[in-house]
């Protein structure tokens, strides 16, 4: 009787009955391997769960039917987060239990932290715009700030602000000032302030509050939000540098000057920023990661094509402006095949107007091929990310704040101790009363 007690969940021995708290379906499979000698996949169940079924009984993967091996092993093999091209299926789009459960992983991190109750709160707040009234607030306002950002570099550069700002250098450089004091206009330079201490403050905030500094510095998006301020402090430090050399030659001023020009020009990747609340952006940079060989594809397809017709046009067309070279014929080429069509270089013969046919209808058979790819996995990649933002959203005020509460919870811990004895003198109780009797839930 013990050692039938160790081979199950529970053995009854007046009726001789074995029971076992495992899956009843995969049990009637397990019967009829023994009748016939051959193990089905049950489609119930996923391919680990069945595993982990046929594990318990001690069947191999040599017990599987042939006609279902191959199947369960390209499964198996399969990566879960995979993109499957054929699949049309509802649950190819569900999120992986893998992709929730890295969220998972880094929350718990908080258990063991500083404060981690607080900071793990904060964390969703600022990550997860559908955790709480606050992260939505917090979203809104960041949005705004983006927008405000981009705004003020592109009313910066119309003609009447760059008029103005020149008379200012000049009249500042007559009075014995530095010009780049009286650069920006005061309205815009406060905008600016502001907009890069909001930017300051998330990335410090994601930073402190990140469960893991590694991994902070490995997400694109944190990148983003590093490269979007630090233009701004380097050209602080090139400004200092600029006022430190006033005696320089003009040349090494002019050096310093397109140094600064440069750091104002990446002022534009603050765009970026919008990927982090923008589904949309987050899957097209999905896409683009796993659709590294349809571009790569795509772009030979053009190369290919481009330097085909170049060298058709150039021998048709080489009297003609615009035509000298194949190096000249390439931006012709380029702009025709993706029919574009400027229209500032034109074919004049025959054979060029017809070299010029055969580019426009190339160029849309292959880049129409690649692009159908391209587009199908971004649709997947959306509905697939919607699906699982809204699975973390929905698990993070319960299975999230469960987990983590009984990680960091002193109070669980004993409320969880109290259980365990009441339930063990509940049992103690309900064993003087009368025998036990087995569950009926799975006996075979």
């Amino acid at each position: 009787e013990e050692q039938a007690r160790r081979l199950c969940d529970d053995y009854d021995a007046a009726a001789h009955e074995f029971y076992f708290d495992r899956h009843p379906g995969f049990f009637l499979g397990l019967l009829h391997f023994y009748r016939t000698g051959h193990l089905h996949v049950l489609d119930e169940l996923c391919v680990f769960a069945f595993g982990q079924e046929a594990d318990y009984w001690g069947l191999g993967e040599n017990a599987l039917a042939t006609c279902c091996r191959a199947r369960y092993l390209e499964r198996r093999v399969a990566r879960p987060r995979a993109w499957d091209e054929d699949s049309d299926a509802p649950s190819s789009v569900d999120p992986c239990p893998d992709e929730i459960s890295d969220v998972q992983r880094e929350l718990a991190r908080y258990g063991a932290a500083r404060c981690g109750r607080l900071r793990r709160r904060l964390w969703l707040t600022m990550e997860n715009p559908g955790y709480s009234l606050p992260s939505k607030l917090f979203s809104c306002v960041s949005i705004g700030v983006v927008l405000a950002s981009i705004a003020a570099m592109c009313i910066h550069s119309l003609p009447e602000y760059q008029a103005r700002e020149a008379a200012a250098a000049v009249a500042a450089v007559a009075a014995g000032r530095s010009a780049e004091e009286v650069r920006d206009d005061p309205v815009l330079r406060r905008l600016e302030y502001f907009c890069i201490a909001w930017f300051s403050f998330e990335v410090s905030s994601r930073l402190l509050l990140a469960p893991s500094t590694r991994n902070f510095f490995c997400h694109p998006l944190n990148l983003i939000d590093i490269v979007s301020v630090l233009p701004f402090y380097l050209t602080l430090l090139a400004g200092a540098a600029l006022g430190d050399q006033r005696g320089a030659s003009g040349e090494e001023l002019g050096d310093l000057g397109k140094v600064v020009q440069v750091f104002r020009l990446m002022r534009i990747f603050r765009v970026l920023k919008l990927a982090r609340h923008s589904t949309g952006l987050r899957s097209l940079g999905a896409t683009l990661k796993h659709s590294y060989r349809e571009v790569g594809i795509l772009l030979l397809y053009l190369a290919v094509g481009v330097s085909v017709f170049s060298g058709v046009a150039y021998t048709a067309e080489e009297e003609n402006e615009g035509f000298h070279t194949i190096p000249a014929c390439w931006w012709w080429g380029t702009v025709s095949m993706t029919t574009v069509g400027y229209g500032d270089v034109v074919p004049e013969t025959v054979g060029g107007k017809l070299a010029a046919s055969g580019c426009i209808l190339g160029g849309i058979l292959v880049v129409a091929l690649p692009i159908t790819i391209i587009f199908n996995k971004f649709s997947h990649f959306y509905r697939r990310q919607k699906a699982l933002e809204a699975a973390v959203r929905s698990s993070g005020q319960r299975e999230f704040e469960d987990l983590l509460s009984s990680v960091d919870g002193v109070s669980d811990v004993s409320l969880e101790t109290s259980r365990d004895t009441s339930q063990e003198g509940r049992s103690t109780d309900l064993e003087t009363q009368a025998p036990r009797e087995p569950a009926k839930s799975h006996s075979y």
